[in-house]
Formats: C-alpha cells, sequence, structure tokens
C-alpha cells in the first residue's frame, strides 16, 4: 500500500469531498471495504481499465496529523492484456492513475517521485535500532 501526501498548506478532504463517488469516477464501481491501519479503504474488485485487476483506496486519518490518501493497484500481467487485445488500456491505466492521484493531491508525478526519494533518504540516514 502506497500513502501519499498532499501538497503543502491543503488538506484532503478539501480537494476530495465524497471519497467513493471519486474512487468510482477512476477506477469502477466499488465492491466492498478493506481494513488497513484502522481505516476503511474502498475496494473495486472489478475496475473499468483491464489492465488493473484489483484496486484499493480511500483517506489513511491521523490524529493530529494531516490524512493521507492510501492507493494499491495490482495489475494484471502485461502478456495477458496484450493477448487480450487490449494494448491501449495500458496508456489508459497509466493516464487514470496520474490523474486520481494529482486530483486528490495537487501533486504531479514529478513532484510525488521527488517526495518519495527524500522519504528514503530520511529513512537510510536515522540509525537502526540504537
Amino acid at each position: 500500500m502506497r500513502e501519499y501526501k498532499m501538497r503543502r498548506g491543503e488538506h484532503l478532504h478539501d480537494r476530495v469531498e465524497d471519497m467513493e463517488a471519486f474512487v468510482e469516477e477512476h477506477f469502477g464501481p466499488v465492491t466492498g471495504t478493506e481494513d488497513y491501519e484502522g481505516n476503511d479503504l474502498l475496494v473495486v474488485d472489478d475496475p473499468d481499465n483491464p489492465v488493473f485487476d484489483r484496486v484499493v483506496a480511500g483517506t489513511l486519518e491521523f490524529s493530529g496529523k494531516k490524512d493521507k490518501l492510501a492507493l494499491e493497484i495490482a495489475e494484471r500481467p502485461a502478456e495477458k492484456v496484450i493477448a487480450e487485445g487490449h494494448v491501449d488500456a495500458a496508456e489508459d491505466a497509466v493516464a487514470t492513475k496520474n490523474d486520481f492521484l494529482e486530483s486528490a493531491t495537487g501533486r504531479d508525478a514529478k513532484s510525488r517521485r521527488e517526495s518519495m526519494k527524500r522519504d528514503v533518504e530520511d529513512d537510510a540516514e536515522a540509525p537502526d535500532n540504537v
């Protein structure tokens, strides 16, 4: 599960008022929920795009901190998608994922990538169980 931060000074609930409608707009009908760190995340078991096998998305709420967006996408093997003739769907899948994340967080792919690099670097500098 990947967790995405909001742009500085912004909050997830201001950008996405109805998470269920937002997830359905991008990935397809929500079929259930799944618990992740005490939060109910939305599950799409049969996404609209044939590249996606399953999508889990939603809001991670933390007391005293800003909410984060959680997203996990299980993708089908490329060979299977191509064999079924859905070559164009792969391009649409990338666009759908990036649009979902940018609309929710206010951060483009480059900004999200740089933030994740900083998080990894910060973790590497922390002492190991000292």
